[in-house]
């Protein structure tokens, strides 16, 4: 396995070290401009000007030193100091620490499973309840309009974190069912490239092997010749299941290069395995030939080889014709036979994956009985007419 790189240097710092740094650079420009500043900071009365920053500073250093861990400890530690910072000189330290609360609150609520975030989002509204009874309880003058919107402001912080995690779940999805369908029309795709190749050659070493059979005792040279066709053949499929499970083991991304992928060009050796075989196969060329693209080339082949297959193996004649019309932007393929004929239903895998190839690319394809007999698969892809220039 690929060993994962480390993170960056600086990205392997925790928030809160940077959050503590800050702090400290601070502390020590104040100490520097004036002598007294570290007593004060450390000999706290209750008065001193400076308990604000401290508390402050402390606050978002444990703050950020909890978010990303446990964040309900962070939003307990945020509302401690709130609490804390209640009626002290810079009365605005309250508020501030509460909305760093309101902070921890969302950030809890986008990356935490909901009973999680419900719990975090409760607590500074318990804050607020206790505080306000506390207050009634001592006969305190009460405005509930204050609580109340601070209450708000947690509600808000909630829902925007609720928002961002649904945002993410969504798109999770989104892209769990893209790479599912990537996945099952790669697994198609090979699928289709497995059966056209081996099918054709099991057809053709299964006709070879029975001439062999039947002629074995009255014509070694005819068994001889079929079994020389069956070696050839099989080597031929044992080289193309070694390139394609190579292909399939290398690493990467992107789909698996089942390289060599043959197209119409290779009619000819098409033509003397059938021929081997005991089938004739006519092929006749129409319009100006040219260059085609990669995937239409392949299918197209594909196509006449698995229509060619089949005449081989089921329909019981010894002639078939192919016809290969290049026109203006299509490229018709018409496969014919005068053999048994026979339906397309429980024809295995074979239509299916020409059916495949063809709606891949945005073609027509029948195939079917004749009227008149025999069998015929008639196959029209779109070609750009860019593709021959």
């Amino acid at each position: 396995m690929t060993a994962t790189p480390p993170a960056p240097l600086l990205k392997r710092v925790p928030p809160g070290v940077w959050v503590a740094a800050f702090w400290v650079a601070l502390i020590l420009m104040r100490t520097l401009q004036r002598a007294d500043e570290l007593r004060h900071l450390v000999q706290y009365d209750g008065n001193i000007e400076d308990a604000p920053l401290l508390v402050t500073a402390v606050v978002t250093t444990l703050g950020a030193l909890l978010l990303f861990r446990a964040p309900l400890a962070a939003v307990a530690v945020a509302l401690a100091g709130s609490v804390f910072s209640i009626g002290m000189d810079v009365r605005e330290t309250t508020f501030v620490l509460f909305f760093l609360a309101d902070a921890a609150v969302g950030y809890t609520a986008a990356t935490r499973p909901r009973k999680v975030s419900v719990l975090g989002a409760a607590l500074p509204v318990a804050t607020l309840a206790g505080y306000s009874l506390w207050q009634l309880g001592h006969g305190y003058s009460y405005n509930p309009m204050a609580p109340a919107a601070l209450a708000s402001t947690v509600a808000i912080a909630w829902l925007i974190g609720n928002t961002v995690h649904q945002d993410r779940a969504h798109a999770d999805t989104v892209r769990s069912q893209a790479t599912q369908q990537a996945i099952t029309a790669e697994r198609l795709r090979i699928a289709r490239e497995l059966h056209d190749m081996v099918a054709h050659s099991i057809g053709i070493i299964a006709i070879q092997a029975g001439v062999g059979s039947r002629v074995m005792d009255t014509q070694p040279a005819e068994t001889r010749k079929a079994l020389d066709a069956i070696e050839a053949t099989s080597r031929e499929t044992l080289a193309g299941l070694r390139r394609m499970l190579g292909a399939l083991r290398r690493s990467g991304e992107g789909p698996a290069p089942l390289e060599p992928l043959p197209g119409l060009a290779a009619l000819g050796q098409l033509v003397g395995t059938s021929a081997a075989a005991g089938v004739r196969v006519d092929v006749r060329w129409r319009g100006e030939r040219r260059d085609l693209p990669p995937d239409v080339d392949l299918a197209a082949f594909r196509i006449v080889q698995e229509a060619v297959t089949n005449v081989v193996r089921h329909s019981g004649t010894r002639d078939c014709s192919v016809t290969v019309d290049y026109r203006h932007d299509e490229l018709a393929v018409d496969i014919l036979d005068s053999g048994r004929g026979g339906g397309v239903a429980g024809s295995g895998y074979g239509i299916v994956g020409m059916r495949e190839r063809v709606g891949l690319l945005h073609g027509e394809f029948s195939a079917g009985p004749r009227p008149d007999g025999g069998f015929r698969v008639a196959a029209l892809l779109p070609t750009p007419v860019e593709a021959g220039r």
